[in-house]
């Protein structure tokens, strides 16, 4: 599908942010943006739930956002969510009122995944990206490191440490003294000291800060003569006199100290301290991209058949020497029973039929660790690996494929009442048990339906009777279906 507005939306620690932007000549041209200081890991409460007030500042930022992307199609928006839903325990609860206000899904993205997008955006607004970046990242309630040349990243990680948080932790109520400001910049170099070695062994050209704690930075350095130019380690010293004599942020009387910033200032600048420290680092310039810039490009590169999840489901299938050619047959057969029972799924780049075939091709993953029970393994490794460009939802989704491709289907009762889910289990299911032999021997003719309460499968019985064991199979795979009050119906067709 092409489009030439497409938008995307950040549920940060600190702010959610919207960006528009305008697809021309396969550039990313940003339009209008809308930003609400939201705090939402400041409602992260000691047992990790978000309170009521931040959810209910969530919602109200999203609806507001909804109201911009009404004439926007489902395909064209991308809303992904940071930190704080990554530890919230009750970020379902939260997202599923989120998504409704908002009226798009919202794919919640690992710190990794975070890192990669946040580099794409940045790497799209590079002078010279020939050179090596370090890329920092400071959001509400995590911290990303990346380093990159071109558009690709090198090292990617995600540091549990945000301005949010660590001005809760470090500073409540607003107050700094030395004493509070040491210890946040200590905890900050314990952090970064479990990445800074192979960060520096690998080396960079250029440092680069991106988002709104580096901004934030870089406006109250420039604006208040403390650097002529970006982030430097003096300029950093001088700030960090200046919130010292203040004693708290909201009595510093300087230049482009802005009103949603000043809660979250001390821990951001305690952690943009210790990383000037730790990397050894004199001067940092400042980049517009960050994370949407990134998501708009990740999009982009998907309308145009250069979807980063390919190449991640490629990644895994050598990595764990994955047998190609079984996994085309079933990816074959399993997209073909889709297409008989769900007619849309033929068109480019269905998304149920996606999943259908990244699970095809994944599914034996799991036997690189051990035979027995490889669908589990399987699962396990595809819910909890890094697998760029999926979301945790996502991931979750293909590992519950993968668990119920074969065994009990009572392991898919979590599934249950997603009629979508059940399909795709019974395409991937029934794929696998007609190529049990694992050759290119043909099958049987064959055509699927729904029922009632289930599906309907009719194979030619000539063919049929050649195959024995996998006639029986689809006998004993009816009970299966039998068993969780549904229905498997057999059909050899004379």
């Amino acid at each position: 599908m092409a489009y030439e507005l497409i938008a995307a939306v950040d549920l940060g620690s600190n702010s959610f942010r919207l960006q528009v932007g305008r697809i021309v000549a396969n550039q990313i041209y940003p339009l209008d943006g809308l930003k609400e200081p939201v705090r939402l890991a400041a409602g992260l409460t000691a047992d990790k739930r978000l309170d009521a007030a931040a959810q209910h500042r969530g919602v109200a930022a999203l609806s507001r956002f909804a109201e911009r992307l009404r004439d926007f199609d489902q395909g064209a928006v991308r809303a992904v969510a940071t930190n704080t839903l990554r530890v919230a325990k009750n970020a379902s609860q939260f997202l599923e009122k989120a998504e409704a206000a908002l009226g798009f899904p919202i794919e919640v993205i690992a710190g990794r995944e975070e890192a990669r997008l946040i580099y794409l955006g940045v790497a799209h607004t590079l002078a010279n990206p020939q050179t090596r970046q370090l890329v920092v990242d400071i959001g509400g309630g995590s911290t990303e490191f990346i380093i990159g040349q071109n558009i690709d990243p090198i090292h990617l990680e995600s540091l549990y440490m945000g301005c949010v948080s660590f001005s809760l932790r470090f500073f409540p109520e607003g107050r700094v003294d030395k004493r509070s400001f040491k210890e946040a910049e200590l905890a900050a170099r314990r952090e970064l000291q479990t990445i800074v070695h192979a960060y520096r062994e690998t080396g960079w050209d250029e440092a680069i800060g991106s988002s709104g704690t580096a901004k934030a930075i870089v406006d109250l350095l420039e604006l208040n003569g403390f650097s002529d130019h970006g982030l430097t380690r003096e300029g950093l010293e001088k700030l960090r006199n200046e919130l010292l004599h203040a004693g708290e942020a909201s009595r510093m009387k300087l230049q482009g100290l802005r009103a949603d910033r000043i809660p979250v200032l001390p821990g951001g600048l305690a952690i943009m301290s210790a990383i000037f420290k730790e990397f050894g680092l004199e001067r940092m310039a400042f980049s517009e991209g960050a994370l949407r810039l990134g998501v708009l490009y990740d999009q982009l590169g998907r309308y145009h058949h250069d979807d980063l999840r390919e190449a991640t489901v490629n990644r895994f299938m050598q990595r764990y020497e994955v047998d190609r050619r079984q996994a085309a047959r079933v990816a074959h057969t399993a997209l073909g029973l889709l297409n008989q029972l769900v007619p849309a799924s033929h068109e480019a780049e269905h998304p149920d039929a996606q999943f259908l075939v990244w699970a095809a091709r994944l599914h034996e993953v799991g036997i690189s660790v051990a035979h027995s029970s490889y669908h589990k393994h399987s699962a396990y490794i595809i819910a909890n690996a890094d697998m760029p460009g999926f979301s945790r939802r996502d991931q979750a989704r293909l590992s519950r494929l993968v668990l119920a491709h074969r065994g009990k289907l009572e392991r898919a009762q979590p599934l249950r009442g997603e009629a979508p889910e059940w399909t795709l289990i019974f395409c991937l299911r029934t794929a696998v048990l007609l190529h049990r032999s694992r050759d290119d021997q043909p099958l049987p003719p064959r055509s699927a339906a729904f029922t009632r309460n289930g599906f309907q499968v009719k194979l030619g019985a000539e063919g049929l009777d050649a195959l024995p064991l996998t006639a029986a199979a689809l006998d004993d795979e009816a009970q299966q279906w039998s068993g969780i009050g549904s229905e498997l119906r057999i059909h050899r067709d004379a």
